[in-house]
């Protein structure tokens, strides 16, 4: 049978053209190409690999190459694990070289896209940081307070009149929930509100260490005064808490003297410049009676009235701790001053009386001097009676009791007919 003429491949028909051009073609490789096309072609025909056979194989081609292509990820994923273990550590490298924590700072500020506070930078290694009257912005005291965390340099904190409403006083209560440092907060001219208030009820109930804290001028109403009294019930750290120019009233008095009757840590409680009146003043009052910490107590500028002072008079008759007590402009009159004496007969703790501003005329200054002076026991250093005219009468009172007490100081502001004489003691 005649041999079947085999069309040579384009490739290998190249390849023969620039042997012959070249002169170089063997006879042996032309011989070993057609071997190799007849097998080739023996191969495509062969019966015992079937179509299913091919795609199998084909499968498992495909297998092979995915197999491949997780074994390169998990090689790329490693890779990159190891580039992130990198990071970690020079992260962890440069917190330990950055023990002041202004590289932290730095990169929180970058973060949240503030401009960091020069001053914090220049002092965040002091004992006592004072960031007044700069507007902080949400996310400013936000970075702040981050960096606060593991501050353990700082020990006052005053961040008065920034602005920092519900929002930064939030942020500041998380910080102090980790930082078990500062000790002494001022947060007043804030703005806080409820939303403030309720958060820093718990720094109340949580913080071991936070002994003052001054929320002056914060807008707080009675509602948020119940989160803060009922934390006070619980708290046993804060001996100073500042809640005067708010806007508390009679439901907070009410809360806040169950508060007070309770505590065992106030030391000094400045309500001044409040809406406490009629049952809510009462109820102050009785808390006082009850307290037996409480040294320094500041009501003035409230509306206490006549009922108020008989309250706090019956609380000092009982009462054996307390050192000074403020409730001047309280239009407390005569029947609230002679009300206010009773308790003051056999009080032999408190030390400073200021009840400047008061309708109580010459009769309710009299009444008091009286009180003291025939108390033996009494420790008073200091009578307030300024803005109030007196009589000739109370005049020679206050020379008397002078004698039996010779450290005591009587501030008024005379008669006028006395009005330009000096005495030692009295002004």
């Amino acid at each position: 049978m005649p041999k079947l003429q085999l069309s040579p491949v384009p490739e290998q028909e190249a390849d023969a053209a620039g042997e012959r051009l070249s002169g170089n073609a063997a006879p042996a490789s032309l011989a070993s190409s057609a071997f190799s096309l007849r097998n080739s072609e023996t191969f495509s025909r062969s019966p015992d690999i079937s179509e299913p056979n091919c795609q199998e194989n084909s499968t498992c081609l495909l297998e092979e190459e995915e197999d491949e292509e997780d074994e390169d990820e998990e090689e790329a994923e490693d890779d990159q694990m190891e580039e992130w273990d990198t990071d970690l550590e020079i992260e962890k490298s440069t917190i330990c070289s950055d023990p002041a924590g202004k590289a932290r700072y730095l990169a929180i500020c970058q973060a949240y896209g503030v401009v960091p506070i020069s001053y914090f930078l220049r002092h965040m290694e002091d004992s006592e940081l004072t960031v007044k009257h700069r507007g902080l912005s949400p996310k400013a005291a936000k970075a702040l307070a981050l960096s606060l965390t593991s501050n353990t340099s700082i020990v006052k904190l005053n961040l008065s009149d920034n602005g920092l409403d519900g929002n930064g006083a939030i942020a500041m209560a998380e910080m102090l929930k980790e930082n078990c440092y500062i000790s002494e907060l001022d947060l007043s001219e804030n703005r806080i509100g409820m939303k403030g208030a309720e958060a820093l009820s718990t720094v109340l109930r949580e913080n071991p260490v936070l002994v003052t804290m001054k929320l002056s001028g914060n807008e707080l109403n009675d509602r948020a005064a119940k989160y803060l009294a009922d934390a006070l019930v619980t708290n046993q750290k804060v001996e100073h808490l500042d809640l005067s120019h708010n806007m508390l009233g009679q439901p907070a008095g009410e809360a806040l003297g169950v508060a007070m009757a309770e505590n065992v840590a106030l030391k000094k409680l400045n309500l001044s410049w409040n809406n406490f009146r009629g049952q809510g003043a009462v109820a102050v009052a009785k808390g006082l009676g009850a307290n037996i910490f409480l040294r320094v107590l500041d009501l003035s500028y409230n509306g206490f009235g006549n009922s108020g002072a008989a309250a706090l008079g019956a609380a000092l008759k009982s009462n054996n701790v307390l050192e000074e007590l403020h409730i001047g402009n309280n239009r407390i009159a005569l029947e609230g001053a002679l009300a206010l004496a009773l308790g003051l007969k056999g009080n032999k703790n408190l030390r400073k009386l200021k009840m400047s501003r008061n309708p109580i005329q010459n009769e309710g200054c009299l009444g008091i001097l009286k009180a003291i002076r025939v108390n033996p026991g009494a420790a008073m250093e200091l009578l307030d009676f300024s803005a109030i005219v007196v009589k000739q009468d109370f005049v020679q009172a206050c020379e008397a009791v002078q004698e039996l007490f010779p450290s005591l100081l009587i501030h008024h502001d005379g008669t006028t007919r006395l009005f330009g004489r000096k005495f030692s003691k009295v002004s």
